[in-house]
């Protein structure tokens, strides 16, 4: 037998302000088509005053503990991916964990950026499968909007705030490509291009939060490449191909980086789950976001093969293959 890990409830939470695309005009030279053109998006929403990256998480997680039909006292540990954090210290992990009434488990952050998820996933996998853990929650939760140059109109009208949760458990497979669970995963960075995508702030070095900064037509050459390769990877490795993929659910950054890949990749995009129009680039919540969506829309079934990939700032990009 092979011990794998498998979802047992998922859910999302978004904040209550939607923005549209109009807000932007009144703030830099752009519209609704340019936005909607350039990168799909047609509205965002944005953390209200005082409301911090935990408790999107917070919202999050107990909507997939209610679709899971579990409790706090149920699971063993929390991995939340943020780049936007409450604190320096402590992580939203153990803030998280006080919040849900877990006195029991461990709680920790992974920050890789928009691909913190699919890195967060790859921890908690790893943590199952070795017998370290019998249920995590697994979050991504961001609140960008705290980190918007609003001067910028090529990043300021890209982002927006959310958090999505999905819980693993533990079952036994046989070993093939036809378990329930995770069933493959790839992992990457390449340092040298952090100058890509990165926010001019820090503790260590300014002392002060930062603004995002990007280099938008280098990376969306480096993110259609990447993604491509990293995805190729992960179904190889569990021995299966593109063909095989029910659904793909990617980080949704940018509709043209989504429908470069899935070109590249040969999947069709009414097999892959779009939530970017409605969502902006949550970062490390869009993945959680958007199979969250998926689920409750009904799109995704138990045994469908899904596939995610994202890239990030580092930069940092990977995959996981999961059966559902």
């Amino acid at each position: 037998m092979t011990r794998r890990a498998v979802p047992l409830g998922i859910g999302h939470y978004l904040p209550d302000r939607i923005v549209p695309n109009a807000y932007f005009e009144t703030l830099v030279d752009t519209s609704d088509e340019w936005i909607r053109t350039r990168s799909g998006i047609e509205q965002r929403h944005f953390a209200a005053d005082g409301q911090t990256t935990s408790d999107l998480a917070t919202r999050a997680a107990r909507a997939a503990l209610d679709n899971a039909g579990l409790t706090a006292d149920d699971i063993d540990g929390i991995i939340v991916a943020t780049s936007t954090p409450d604190l320096t210290f402590p992580s939203v992990g153990t803030i998280v964990q006080a919040n849900l009434g877990m006195t029991r488990g461990f709680g920790f952050d992974v920050q890789a950026v928009c691909a913190g998820f699919v890195f967060g996933l790859c921890n908690a996998n790893a943590m199952i499968v070795s017998g370290q853990a019998d249920r995590l929650l697994v979050i991504g939760a961001e609140t960008f909007s705290r980190i918007m140059d609003w001067t910028d109109r090529s990043t300021c009208v890209l982002f927006g705030d959310g958090a999505g949760a999905l819980i693993l458990g533990v079952e036994d497979g046989v070993g093939t490509s036809q378990d329930r669970g995770i069933l493959a995963t790839d992992l990457n960075s390449d340092g040298r291009y952090r100058d890509m995508l990165y926010v001019d702030g820090g503790v260590s070095s300014t002392g002060t939060v930062g603004k995002l900064r990007m280099q938008g037509n280098p990376l969306f050459r480096q993110a259609v490449e990447k993604l491509t390769q990293t995805a190729d990877t992960t179904l190889a490795r569990a021995g299966l191909s593109a063909d095989d993929v029910a659904w793909i659910v990617p980080h949704q950054a940018n509709i043209r980086i989504i429908q470069g890949t899935a070109k590249k990749m040969g999947v069709p995009m009414d097999r892959v789950i779009l939530t970017v129009q409605d969502h902006g680039n949550t970062s490390a919540a869009s993945i959680p976001l958007a199979l969250s969506v998926g689920v409750a829309d009904g799109r995704i079934k138990r045994g469908d093969l899904v596939l995610s990939e994202a890239i990030g700032g580092g930069l940092a990009w990977g995959s996981v293959a999961i059966r559902w």
